[in-house]
């Protein structure tokens, strides 16, 4: 594992379950909402999941579980890739209160055993802002690309590269190449004084243009590529999201 998963990995797993309890409530509650309407809690990509019983998804960076739970519910072979113990301990817990089943392994993604899960993916369903935490996006993206079987998709979706120069009224250096520490994203959610304890995460911000030609690299045929305004629907580009085919 590299110096920059390290520091990720060690900042994941930092109360990150305390976090998930505070802001889904307890793994039962979170099934509770999810079992009212799986198909919901894939928001603005639920159209996409309309057919996905019976397919092998991976869901890279999958977090608490919140959208490979859903995806099982709907018949999917869901195993997430996930570098947090803490994250993998709170997907269990709901995948167990919904009544179903997922695989979760906890791994940096560059260390994805290709011998097992080379061509064994229909789907690869990446979501929430994870790009910045690898310093190496051509070497990312070659690895999804491995993952997936012939013909297969990838669904990308990922903060916008131009929110930040928007938000900040461009004192954020756009072209930036450098690895940055910040802060892990769920660090405001504790009080003040609390905070002083996280350490922080290492990131590197793209360009659009990276991110496309990345894709493009791998060997990806780009679909499609979907910009999204801001979660209360804000004039910006907030997120995006890119489909593409093996």
């Amino acid at each position: 594992m590299n110096e920059q998963s390290q520091k990720n990995k060690k900042a994941w797993e930092f109360r990150a379950y305390e976090f998930w309890y505070k802001k889904d409530g307890s793994p039962k509650e979170k099934a509770t909402q999810i079992l009212e309407n799986p198909i919901a809690n894939l928001k603005k990509h639920k159209h996409l999941f309309e057919q996905v019983e019976g397919k092998k998804v991976a869901n890279l960076c999958g977090s608490n579980g919140r959208k490979a739970v859903p995806l099982a519910l709907l018949g999917a072979e869901v195993t997430v890739f996930d570098i947090s113990e803490e994250n993998k301990k709170y997907a269990l817990e709901l995948a167990a209160s919904a009544n179903t089943l997922i695989d979760y392994i906890v791994t940096d993604i560059y260390n994805i055993d290709l011998e097992m899960y080379g061509g064994y993916f229909d789907l690869l369903y990446l979501e929430g802002g994870i790009l910045h935490y690898f310093g190496d996006i051509n070497k990312f993206m070659s690895i999804l690309f491995a993952l997936l079987k012939d013909g297969g998709e990838m669904i990308l979706s990922d903060f916008h590269p131009l929110r930040k120069c928007v938000v900040s009224q461009g004192e954020v250096n756009y072209f930036d190449t450098e690895l940055r520490s910040g802060d892990v994203a769920y660090k405001e959610f504790f009080d003040e004084q609390e905070q002083l304890d996280f350490p922080d995460v290492s990131i590197r911000l793209y360009t659009l243009s990276e991110i496309i030609n990345s894709v493009l690299s791998a060997g990806f045929k780009l679909k499609k590529f979907d910009e999204h305004r801001g979660w209360n629907n804000e004039n910006i580009p907030w997120e995006f999201t890119i489909l593409a085919d093996k």
